[in-house]
């Protein structure tokens, strides 16, 4: 039974992220300083300076990901980072779509059957990441006057 499920499971996911399981990686982004030599690099000098930059090599720690979010890679080398752009974003939004929907199934539960999602604000206020501060909205407060 433990098999079946997870074959579902498998079987699921592999039908979810199909788009980011066919898609191709090239090597030099995974490791810019490897010595690998890709035909088609378009950026094929910009990545020949990245590879011969002294500052930037000791920075390059097998974390290719924290490597190319670094400020001065996006400054030195805008061809090569509009490429590692698109591969670094397509698993951002993947993330943020599933979230999404799990905010959705959570407010279109049983106990909130009768809320309409696109009037009200609650979709929004759950996906964002701003938390209200509660003390200021108290102390913005009036009390009703007395005549």
């Amino acid at each position: 039974m433990i098999c079946k499920v997870l074959d579902m499971l498998h079987k699921d996911m592999s039908e979810r992220y199909q788009g980011l399981l066919l898609m191709e990686i090239p090597d030099w982004v995974i490791n810019p300083f490897s010595d690998t030599e890709e035909d088609g690099v378009v950026e094929e000098e910009q990545l020949i300076e990245l590879q011969n930059d002294i500052e930037l090599k000791p920075k390059f720690k097998k974390l290719y990901q924290e490597f190319w979010l670094q400020k001065k890679i996006s400054d030195r080398y805008p061809a090569l980072w509009t490429v590692v752009k698109k591969l670094l974003v397509a698993f951002a939004t993947s993330y943020l779509v599933e979230h999404g929907f799990s905010v959705v199934i959570q407010l279109l539960s049983k106990q909130r059957n009768r809320l309409q999602i696109t009037e009200c604000g609650d979709l929004r206020l759950l996906l964002s990441d701003l938390k209200p501060d509660i003390g200021k909205l108290v102390s913005f407060h009036q009390a009703h006057p007395s005549h």
